[in-house]
């Protein structure tokens, strides 16, 4: 098996089991919270409406888009996406083996997804805590910059860690771990009241957190046990060839 179909039929397999478990851990802790703040956010709609009577085009064209029914076919997007989702998260993990030449095992796997689980998900929630609908949030081109620009230098600082096993690694690595929050997450100027009670953004913050964290802690291994199982099964195939 050539290395880029193992790659692929790893991550794919791997991301599609990942995926399927966090889908029904998040339908059965995550969802539930987020339907309970559009709630608050329906609430708050007539009001923010009447008080910005200047452009009610605005929203009537927001009522008007398209959006999953409630239900099954909402559950069912939902799950799409995170299956769509998964499977290009274990991509990138693999495609980041690959070029760093460290490669995913069984046995180091869970570091892989511990990994991937604080550049991606634990770190950029120091500035930007997953947010909840109804809640306000600075401008969405500004924090997505921020968030990617967060992952993307805490990834490179756990890679130069594990690189280089040094001082000089450690000392990037702070450098560029630190760096994004020294700067700053985009947030909102002056005061802003959240129609979603408070207790219900730190429950689903920490909710989204573990769910993610679960994610991570299956698509790392299960990634490292296929390319190990495929790499075998390689191996074995040429061996009977020259047989």
């Amino acid at each position: 098996m050539k290395l880029f179909q193992r790659i692929f039929f790893a991550a794919v397999l791997s991301g599609l089991a990942a995926g399927l478990v966090m889908s029904a851990v998040q339908q059965w802790r995550v969802a539930p919270l987020i339907l309970e703040a559009e709630v608050y956010e329906t609430a708050a709609a007539p009001a923010e409406h009447a008080h910005d009577s200047a452009t009610p085009a605005v929203h009537e064209h927001d009522a008007d888009a398209w959006a999953p029914q409630d239900g099954l076919e909402r559950i069912g997007y939902t799950v799409l996406a995170n299956i769509l989702a998964s499977i290009g998260f274990a991509f990138l993990l693999a495609a980041v083996s690959v070029l760093s030449g460290i490669e995913i095992t069984a046995r180091n796997g869970v570091i892989w997804g511990l990994g991937g689980f604080v550049a991606l998900q634990l770190a950029p929630a120091f500035g930007l805590a997953p947010e909840l609908p109804g809640m306000p949030a600075a401008d969405l081109v500004a924090r997505q910059a921020w968030w990617v620009g967060t992952a993307l230098a805490t990834g490179v600082g756990i890679l130069a860690i594990a690189r280089f096993r040094n001082w000089t690694g450690i000392a990037l690595a702070a450098v560029l771990i630190l760096a994004p929050h020294l700067i700053g997450a985009p947030q909102l100027a002056g005061e802003h009241v959240s129609v979603v009670p408070a207790h219900l953004a730190s429950e689903f913050a920490a909710a989204s957190l573990a769910t993610g964290a679960l994610f991570w802690l299956i698509a790392g291994p299960l990634l490292g046990w296929l390319n190990e199982r495929f790499t075998r099964a390689e191996v074995t195939a040429l061996k009977g060839a020259h047989a």
